[in-house]
């Protein structure tokens, strides 16, 4: 118990250099093993031999040995529930009242039986949960965050019991899964597909089937829990059905694999993709209106082994309505990021890797320029919102529509200020950095971990050192990490080690806030995400060394030593305001060390 602890409050062992806990693995349970002398289940013999194993054997409880010895399992386990003052419960493997079987289909059988759970039975408002062993506290908080429920009661239960079930109900196949039970809630009109007609047809074919009602369920899902992907990923002999809510992937329902093809086929009808071609990756897009607020879904497919994987990526166009304000800046950084983006001419990057928000960003960035003086145009691969009173151009590599095809053809029409999605090549960043010095502001993004690497990779990619000094005018490389959840959030006391390292960032130590898990962040700790920023501004001293083609790691000397505040440094400001975690802060910025 207090090594999973120890374990949790080290997530992801992003402190493991700073504190290596002290391990006492083995216990003796001493009382567990009288009592079962005492109630005639052992001999004092078999006590003894267990306990010379258990000296042996590092990582095992005495319960576990003798059972492992041959001693009946619910004679051991009733008494262990004694010791640990819980109830205790067999489970009969084919009696299907003897479970929850919407909370079992939730958290998938492969999990209950990786972590020896299973749901029993709802009293009102609380779920009783079986485990296997008395110490299940984080699986059991895992299982309330995953299933949305803020109150569940442990019971004792024997594992050949869970396993008998899980066992049971893995050889039927799911032939037992009650589809109307996991829908009783949803509507077919809860989620409408905003479509041309001439795709009417098909989508009225499949309008019958119930398949439709739980794609309905899992795209609804996905907007009430505020997640930016869906993924549904089949394996040999189960189906996935993943969140990506926050960052992190969270596994949300295990639906039967005989209703993968079903749900791969609605999916494709919805984005007019075709559904017979399973051998090739597909990409699409679905508009629709879940509940009557309006998203879009950016499907792909791709073949496995067990089938087609769908990953959908929503867009909310709640998401771009957020400004510069609310993105996580500190005062300082965002006078001087929107001092950037009211320059004329030049070149202004967001860097980071996949989904650490910069899209957001220069979306938030172009919603503050003055649009009725300025004509902005946007080259984007894909579209992925649609913003008032600007020209967005689509790529399309097939036709030959490419981000340098579409540059040079929006620089014929007059632009103010462009957006490229991404400079990923010599042609594209070269027509860029020649917009930028005749007099065009450009915003565009780069994958680098930090805002020095972004200098050389563009020299890298084949630009003049001198020209890259010319035309670059600042570079923000940004992260996204988990904001502490408002409604449980206090502060926390934290080991001596973790407080002198912080102290050495300049943060007291006893003001670290950490969340509790409530309902309302299902039991995570964390709701929502705040960003954490890089700013490098090139002034004349840093143009004359960009032009001499430094290497990465010397520019990043320079940058610091000139004031450039580190995307370290700046998530450790978010912690010492309660923003975030150290943990979260030293999770994303591994990389930028």
């Amino acid at each position: 118990m207090r090594k999973a602890k120890r374990d949790q409050i080290l997530q992801d062992g992003a402190l493991s250099d700073l504190y290596t806990p002290e391990t006492d693995e083995q216990t003796d349970d001493e009382g567990v093993g009288a009592r079962l002398v005492k109630a005639g289940v052992i001999t004092t013999e078999q006590l003894t031999n267990a306990q010379r194993v258990l000296k042996e054997t590092p990582g095992l409880n005495i319960s576990r040995i003798l059972i492992d010895m041959g001693v009946d399992e619910a004679s051991v386990q009733k008494i262990v529930a004694e010791e640990a003052r819980l109830p205790f419960e067999r489970v009969a493997d084919n009696d299907e009242n003897a479970y929850d079987a919407k909370a079992l289909h939730r958290l998938g059988p492969k999990y209950c039986k990786a972590n020896l759970v299973l749901p029993l039975r709802r009293e009102g408002q609380r779920l009783i949960m079986g485990t296997a062993s008395p110490d299940d506290v984080f699986v059991l908080d895992d299982v309330k965050r995953q299933l949305g429920i803020s109150s569940v009661r442990h019971v004792l239960v024997t594992a050949s019991d869970i396993r008998l079930v899980l066992e049971a109900l893995m050889e039927e196949d799911d032939t037992d899964y009650n589809v109307d039970e996991i829908l009783v809630d949803v509507e077919e009109d809860d989620v409408e597909v905003v479509s041309d007609k001439a795709a009417d047809a098909d989508l009225d074919e499949a309008d019958s089937s119930p398949i439709v009602r739980f794609v309905n369920h899992i795209i609804q899902g996905a907007s009430k829990e505020g997640a930016s992907d869906i993924h549904i990923e089949p394996e040999e002999k189960s189906l996935k059905v993943r969140y990506r809510i926050d960052g992190v992937l969270f596994e949300m329902m295990s639906p039967p694999k005989k209703m993968h093809p079903a749900i791969i086929s609605r999916i494709k009808i919805m984005a007019n993709l075709d559904i017979a071609e399973r051998r090739l990756p597909q990409d699409g897009r679905i508009r629709v209106s879940v509940l009557g607020h309006k998203l879009d879904l950016r499907i792909s497919t791709i073949p496995t082994p067990n089938g087609e994987k769908v990953v959908m990526r929503i867009l909310d166009t709640r998401a771009i309505n957020v400004s510069l304000d609310d993105l996580g800046f500190m005062d300082e950084t965002l006078d001087i990021w929107k001092g950037q983006i009211g320059q004329p001419h030049g070149i202004l990057l967001v860097t980071g890797p996949t989904g650490s928000g910069k899209t957001t960003t220069l979306y938030a960035s172009i919603l503050q320029m003055d649009y009725r003086k300025l004509n902005i145009s946007t080259v984007e691969d894909p579209v992925e919102f649609n913003l008032p009173n600007i020209s967005q151009v689509q790529t399309h590599e097939k036709i030959g529509m490419t981000f340098a095809a579409a540059l040079r053809a929006i620089l014929r029409q007059d632009p103010d200020v462009i957006m490229i999605g991404e400079i990923r090549d010599m042609e594209t960043a070269t027509i860029a950095i020649q917009a930028a010095l005749t007099g065009h502001l450009v915003l565009s993004t780069l994958h680098t971990n930090d805002a020095p690497a972004s200098i050389t990779r563009l020299i890298n990619i084949g630009i003049e050192p001198f020209l890259v000094g010319a035309a670059v005018r600042a570079i923000l490389a940004q992260r996204l990490v988990r904001r502490i959840c408002e409604h449980c959030k206090g502060p926390v006391r934290l080991k001596r080690e973790i407080t002198q390292f912080l102290e050495t960032h300049g943060i007291s130590g006893s003001k670290i806030m950490q969340g509790k898990g409530c309902g309302r962040c299902r039991e995570t700790t964390f709701s929502g995400r705040v960003g954490i920023y890089e700013l490098l501004l090139l002034d004349d001293h840093l143009r004359d060394i960009v032009a001499r083609n430094p290497n990465v790691t010397e520019f990043r000397k320079v940058c610091t030593s000139r004031g450039m505040v580190t995307l370290r440094e700046d998530g450790f400001k978010k912690v010492a305001v309660g923003l975030t975690t150290v943990e979260e802060i030293l999770r994303v910025t591994e990389a930028t060390i």
